[in-house]
């Protein structure tokens, strides 16, 4: 990835994890370290990994899920960019709406920005209401500011019935 994009502030920013293909704690390494080489950003902190039903679809095998916190002075689109490509890189395919992955990277937050357009969205429309999310969320941020729901703390009551369980 070659960024010529102006310089902007650090910018806190977090991503989902998850995978429910082939080896999703290896896979999880995978974002880790390409995470890592992602220009003017470094991986400040990640939850433990968390094991989900799949949501919305039959037949799939758990999720394996967790959370990354980074520092970016990235603007949103090109951080979206190089989820995107590390996906591809570590053989995330999109065969059909909900299918099973090898690796997903969703940005759930970027700073305290709130952007809709329809290849971006942040903050992420459904994290409030994913317990994946939202639990490894709070383990490495729990006062974090969902722009427009609230304090990722607070919000946990919400999914308390979602089964989610530390890998």
């Amino acid at each position: 990835m070659s960024d010529t994009s102006p310089m902007i502030r650090p910018v806190r920013a977090f991503v989902a994890f998850g995978a429910n293909l082939g080896e999703p704690s290896a896979a999880f390494d995978l974002a880790l370290l390409g995470l890592g080489k992602v220009p003017r950003t470094r991986v400040t902190a990640h939850s433990a990994l968390y094991r989900t039903a799949p949501i919305g679809v039959e037949g799939q095998p758990d999720y394996i899920n967790a959370v990354i916190g980074l520092e970016t002075s990235l603007a949103a689109r090109l951080l979206l960019e190089a989820l995107l490509g590390l996906e591809h890189q570590c053989g995330r395919t999109r065969d059909f709406p909900m299918a099973p992955r090898s690796m997903d990277l969703d940005l759930l937050l970027y700073g305290d920005a709130i952007i809709d357009e329809h290849d971006l969205q942040v903050p992420h429309p459904r994290m409030h209401l994913r317990a994946f999310a939202l639990v490894p969320l709070a383990e490495i941020a729990p006062g974090t500011i969902i722009p427009g729901r609230g304090r990722v703390a607070d919000l946990l009551p919400m999914v308390a019935d979602q089964s989610i369980a530390r890998s």
